[in-house]
């Protein structure tokens, strides 16, 4: 009995699968994803797949909680198949006459007028 965990009923108790799209760059990046996610509790497998960039997660677990997570340590993880959700409208590019100089910029114009 002390291995059990109390779950509070107001929860969702069942097991479920969360999918996730996550960029891995080397497998040391595959090894801290599986290691922050089963520090989680009630998670029972963690499979990652490189070649996808995919994270399969199972267990009794809130899939924002398993998110955030994986945020914590890829920025650019993302629920498997959901699309991308901008936060309010991207600004414009500056068109090219408001654009200023970079110091490079600057420098070479000099170089190539003298």
């Amino acid at each position: 009995m002390a291995n059990m965990q109390i779950v509070p009923a107001s929860k969702n108790v069942e097991a479920q699968y969360v999918e996730m799209k996550v960029p891995l760059y080397s497998y040391g990046c595959e090894k801290k994803v599986r290691k922050a996610l089963l520090q989680l509790k009630g998670i029972y497998s963690v499979n990652v797949d490189f070649e996808q960039q995919k994270v399969t997660v199972w267990g009794i677990c809130d899939r924002n909680d398993v998110l955030n997570a994986i945020k914590s340590k890829r920025r650019g993880a993302r629920f498997w198949g959901s699309e991308e959700i901008s936060e309010g409208p991207r600004p414009k590019p500056l068109s090219s006459s408001t654009r200023s100089w970079s110091w490079k910029a600057w420098k070479m114009a000099k170089i190539l007028l003298i």
